[in-house]
């Protein structure tokens, strides 16, 4: 508890923002409404697309797991960024890299789907902060590019430039090689560190250590 109250603000309230939203979405599916479909961001020419979704799709998720390795990385990196940045940018950054993550995908839909109509369209939904959470980790591996990050599952330290340009490979390789098997919005995450990197060559953001 304390190390959550020593969190900033806008950290904090993130956190809060994502687990109350994935408690509500639990508790609704019970009820048979689905607030992953209302909040989640459909492809703009689908019939359940709403505006709004752009920046809600961003505070929901589709399992346990999804939310606790998103909701682990803001706790990790969200509240050292903010403490640099201040709350204002922190939040600006956070979310105009979710918005930038929402159309590098959209874009890819629409080239992987040409021709398809709006209720075809329909079962496209994307939904995750990753997008925000891969541009909190290039802006830590560009502030503190030599300190190391310790992976949950792999107890071995790496830099984090090293670990954030894995990463970004990773992520590049699994969008392209498509995977049909793999729902995973890879060049969201790409997306997201591609409008990341230009906010922070904008910033002229230098590293730290």
């Amino acid at each position: 508890m304390n190390n959550l109250q020593s969190l900033p603000t806008v950290t904090k309230n993130i956190l809060i923002i994502n687990i109350l939203l994935y408690a509500a979405t639990w508790i609704y599916e019970q009820q048979g409404i689905h607030l992953t479909n209302i909040l989640g961001l459909h492809y703009p020419t689908a019939p359940d697309f709403r505006p709004y979704q752009f920046i809600t799709y961003m505070f929901m998720h589709g399992n346990l797991m999804h939310i606790f390795f998103n909701m682990y990385a803001v706790f990790m990196f969200g509240g050292i960024l903010e403490n640099v940045w201040g709350p204002k940018r922190f939040l600006f950054y956070y979310i105009f890299t979710g918005l930038g993550a929402a159309v590098i995908q959209l874009f890819v839909y629409y080239l992987q789907y040409k021709g398809y109509s709006g209720e075809e369209l329909n079962p496209l939904i994307v939904i995750g902060a990753s997008g925000s959470l891969f541009c909190l980790l290039l802006a830590f591996g560009m502030l503190f590019p030599n300190s190391e990050l310790m992976m949950m599952f792999i107890p071995i330290p790496i830099k984090a430039k090293y670990f954030v340009a894995g990463y970004g490979l990773i992520e590049l390789f699994s969008g392209i090689n498509s995977n049909p098997m793999d729902d995973v919005a890879h060049f969201a995450h790409l997306g997201g560190m591609l409008f990341g990197f230009i906010l922070l060559m904008i910033w002229r953001v230098r590293k730290i250590n």
